[in-house]
């Protein structure tokens, strides 16, 4: 009896220990910047309707956006020649062309995106989000947070992470690009107003920043 119960109390740590590691799975990685490579941490907890990602210092919840709430980006016409809800539906967004205002965007592939850096104008958007009633969808499907740390580009995949440093005042950050955009001449990112406020732009709506891809 007593060796019974000991099998039992063993088949039932184990099974928590099993259950623990499904849910929440760490792995160590680096990423390259300017001066060199740093080391970071990149962890990933699943629960009930949301993912939630810890990049090194910044954390990242994901969380799928009903197909009834609208675009932030009403603009977009297409994605991979679907509708825009739909092709979010069938998972087709990650690389696929998609059309604003008659213009079509090929978006470059993971494998390009790896040496991705560039300087430019990045602006933030999401204002009319804090005005009007219910939430917004981002281009690839996720619930858009005005406050979080998430961006818009015109040509990296969807979703990806990438290191977004102020030239002004030399802060930087690590944003979840998950949304098109801006299509705005002259700017290369849009980032979220809680992205805006860390970089110290948000009162002045842009600045000049660098981009650049991390790997994880």
């Amino acid at each position: 009896m007593k060796r019974d119960k000991n099998k039992r109390l063993i088949w039932v740590f184990s099974l928590s220990f099993c259950l623990f590691f499904l849910s929440c799975s760490v792995f160590k990685t680096t990423y390259k910047v300017t001066k060199g490579t740093v080391k970071l941490t990149y962890q990933v907890t699943k629960g009930v309707g949301k993912v939630v990602y810890k990049v090194g210092k910044f954390t990242f919840t994901v969380v799928k956006a009903p197909l009834s709430w609208p675009l932030t980006h009403s603009e977009i016409e297409s994605i991979d020649s679907l509708t825009p809800k739909e092709a979010i539906r069938q998972g087709r967004v990650k690389t696929s062309p998609y059309v604003v205002n008659g213009k079509r965007y090929v978006p470059m592939s993971f494998k390009q995106a790896k040496r991705y850096r560039k300087k430019g104008i990045a602006s933030w958007y999401g204002y009319e989000t804090f005005r009007q009633k219910g939430g917004h969808m981002t281009a690839n499907g996720e619930a858009f947070d005005p406050n979080g740390l998430n961006a818009a580009h015109k040509h990296l995949p969807l979703p990806i992470f990438v290191r977004v440093t102020n030239l002004e005042n030399h802060r930087s950050i690590i944003v979840r690009v998950n949304d098109r955009g801006p299509f705005v001449k002259g700017r290369i990112i849009d980032l979220s107003a809680g992205a805006a406020r860390k970089l110290g732009f948000y009162k002045k709506g842009t600045a000049k920043v660098l981009v650049e891809t991390i790997q994880i």
